[in-house]
């Protein structure tokens, strides 16, 4: 029952202090383990997202002036009793909104790149704000061009034009919340691609300064059965003698 006599080390670690490979330890603060302090904290964000935010919101201005200048127009006629449209199976109608959602991909996917090139390290609030930004923008441009464009009061411009004059239909949207949304949903489309293709690697950890840990010779208990067969053989061949 003497095996483990000579294999049991006492401790060279002080008690209640870590010992060189503690797997538990907290990492050298010059390791990749080590959280990095140059992450912009939560203010930092904050104030990017709203920046983000403001920008792409005023863009939608420049939304709906093109939009304005390139939809089609809807031309109407009157007479003594009612308006009509001049041409009823024209696509005029279909093609505002067909314009809105096309011009506001194209303005999700230019915002979202700049974004990412800008902001290519911005946290989760950076891409929030340029959610809301894209959603204010869209709904900035849909005013903007009902605003500037020809006026609502079909009566009274019926009036104005005269019996038999062609005019044109006010500029408005159909179907509003899906060419409101095409900015918004490009914009996150475009920017998750960017950062798949081109965004930040996580730095694999370093591991190297534990593998001494795992590798070293084992001491204590654990490496008792082999010098306790060979000690426990001596008895049994001394034993042998006196009989």
């Amino acid at each position: 029952m003497a095996w483990h006599d000579g294999t049991v080390t006492a401790p060279l670690t002080p008690p209640h202090q870590p010992g060189p490979h503690d797997p538990w330890e907290a990492p050298p603060s010059g390791s990749h383990l080590a959280p990095s302090s140059d992450d912009p904290d939560t203010v930092t964000e904050l104030r990017q997202a709203a920046v983000v935010a403001v920008l792409v919101a005023l863009s939608g201005i420049a939304l709906g002036l093109l939009w304005l200048w390139l939809a089609p127009r809807v031309p109407l006629v009157s007479d003594d009793t009612a308006v009509f449209l001049k041409n009823s199976e024209g696509e005029e109608a279909i093609g505002a909104d067909g314009t809105f959602v096309l011009l506001a991909i194209g303005f999700g996917a230019l915002s979202a790149a700049a974004v990412f090139w800008r902001l290519r390290r911005g946290g989760v609030l950076v891409v929030v704000g340029l959610a809301l930004g894209a959603l204010l923008a869209s709904l900035i441009a849909w005013r903007v061009g009902v605003w500037l464009g020809p006026s609502s009061d079909v009566v009274g411009r019926a009036r104005e034009a005269g019996q038999g004059v062609t005019f044109d239909a006010p500029l408005e949207l159909h179907t509003v919340w899906v060419p409101v949304l095409a900015w918004p949903f490009a914009a996150m489309g475009v920017h998750l691609l960017l950062t798949a293709a081109f965004g930040p690697r996580d730095v694999e950890p370093d591991w190297s300064g534990y593998s001494g840990y795992y590798d070293g010779p084992v001491q204590g208990p654990l490496a008792g059965p082999a010098s306790g067969s060979s000690s426990g053989s001596s008895p049994s061949a001394g034993g042998g003698g006196p009989a």
